[in-house]
């Protein structure tokens, strides 16, 4: 008879069970896969019954994402021609200044004084038949977003966070690093605050940080979370090299590409770009979502503009 647990307290007709059944071998742990965090179909479902589709950026999006760190797929899908320019730009050179971070958590302020300061900067980029985010970035009407979010599209506007709706310009895309800075007439911007830009660089794991977008055409959504790794390594753009990405924890779902990550103070200090998801599976965030570093972005945003 082999021995049971609580055994002390067996009755007097006590009938032993089976034997213990051996252990099977574990199964093996689940992979990753990033898509870029893009929504589609322009009107989305009810919140309550969407079933969130990430990286659907319009039927012209197939490709699919490489694999880096182990069984983590950090792989992310641009479109557009790097370096195109389009638009009425008319040369003057831009200056995109970037902030120093505060010197004590004591001067960050709180969260929701952060999102308030963010949130009249932030826009819904509708491209085609695919939705996103972007933030305006000075007061010429310059916004940024992702190459992957207005790629193939003829015809893009802008919801600002007053509820108006306006067209900008593609005026250029680096598709390889997945970004793209589209134009609004300047009479078109009324309403439209640039945002402060932070220095990546200053960035330490464990800083509280929010995501600013449309996650399933949900305008001005706010999501927090901290800095979950500075330097982590993932594959961008068409031309699939390996550049750095913040990583963080903050909900980052289809529809937030292009938004920006920003820090307690409200500066940006990244480009949101891509969520990871388990397996196949397309449904939306677990906890793992990567940004464009801001540093990186400015360098390439001057280069677009100029």
């Amino acid at each position: 008879m082999s021995p049971h647990l609580g055994s002390p307290f067996r009755g007097p007709n006590y009938v032993p069970g089976p034997p213990p059944v051996e252990p099977q071998p574990s199964a093996p742990p689940p992979t990753f896969s990033v898509t870029p965090a893009s929504a589609a179909p322009l009107a989305p479902p009810s919140p309550v019954a969407a079933a969130p589709q990430a990286g659907v950026t319009g039927p012209a999006r197939g490709r699919r994402a490489g694999v880096v760190l182990g069984t983590l797929a950090l792989s992310l899908v641009a479109g557009g021609v790097a370096g195109a320019v389009t638009g009425g730009w008319d040369g003057t050179s831009v200056d995109l200044p970037q902030a120093e971070a505060p010197a004590a958590t004591g001067q960050q302020g709180s969260i929701s004084a952060a999102a308030a300061s963010v949130l009249p900067g932030v826009v819904s980029v509708r491209a085609g038949r695919a939705t996103g985010s972007g933030f305006a970035i000075d007061a010429q009407g310059h916004v940024v977003t992702n190459a992957h979010v207005v790629e193939g599209a003829s015809d893009v506007s802008l919801v600002l966070s007053n509820g108006r709706q306006v067209d900008a310009d593609v005026l250029g895309v680096d598709a390889n690093n997945d970004l793209a800075v589209l134009q609004v007439a300047t009479a078109d911007a009324e309403g439209l605050r640039a945002l402060t830009l932070g220095r990546s660089a200053q960035l330490h794991v464990g800083d509280p940080v929010l995501a600013v977008g449309s996650p399933l055409g949900l305008e001005g959504t706010v999501t927090a979370g901290i800095v979950s790794a500075v330097d982590r390594q993932a594959r961008f753009g068409d031309n699939n090299t390996r550049q750095s990405a913040i990583q963080t924890d903050a909900a980052i779902n289809p529809g937030n590409s292009g938004g920006p990550l920003v820090n307690a103070a409200g500066q940006v200090v990244g480009v949101n770009t891509a969520i990871a998801t388990l397996g196949s599976s397309r449904s939306g965030s677990i906890g793992i979502g990567f940004a464009i570093p801001v540093d990186r972005m400015t360098t390439i945003v001057k280069s677009l503009i100029d």
